[in-house]
């Protein structure tokens, strides 16, 4: 079993939800968890509202930035063992190939960079989406090591 799981959030614009997740996972998973996020179309920034969510939230948002999955396929980048896709978007394009054969799961999450309306109801959507992460991510970590591992043993023996 390994001592230590990457785990890669996907998104489109990778401006929001992945990087809310990224740092949700990063605090809730250590020590055996890492997480990254990357967007398939980068916006190049990460959303004010979500970086005040994970503020408030006392999480740390340092190292946080908008960046393309392209970054992750270079031969020095991290090795995900699960890569999960949080918006609608990225889940229907085609990936990357990701070595290692991870895991792979689609998390639905609504996206509230597309939130129309006044601040308050911005901020909302963008709390929304931090409620539904946290308690997700906090479910994910509560499976058992051992159980995920043989998860990824019964994919690769389906390969």
């Amino acid at each position: 079993m390994p001592a230590h799981y990457n785990v890669m959030f996907l998104c489109t614009g990778n401006s929001a939800r992945s990087i809310m997740a990224e740092a949700i996972m990063n605090r809730k998973g250590r020590p055996n968890f890492t997480a990254y996020s990357a967007g398939s179309h980068p916006a190049g920034l990460v959303r004010p509202e979500a970086l005040k969510q994970i503020e408030a939230a006392g999480l740390s948002t340092t190292g946080l930035y908008s960046k393309s999955w392209d970054e992750f396929t270079k031969p020095d980048a991290p090795q995900p063992h699960f890569v999960l896709t949080v918006c609608d978007n990225a889940a229907k394009e085609i990936c990357s190939v990701w070595p290692g054969q991870p895991l792979t799961a689609h998390w639905g999450v609504p996206d509230p960079a597309a939130a129309v309306g006044t601040p308050q109801e911005i901020d909302c959507a963008f709390r929304d989406t931090f409620s539904i992460l946290d308690p997700r991510i906090s479910l994910f970590l509560s499976l058992p090591l051992s159980t995920l591992d043989q998860l990824a043993l019964q994919k690769e023996s389906t390969r």
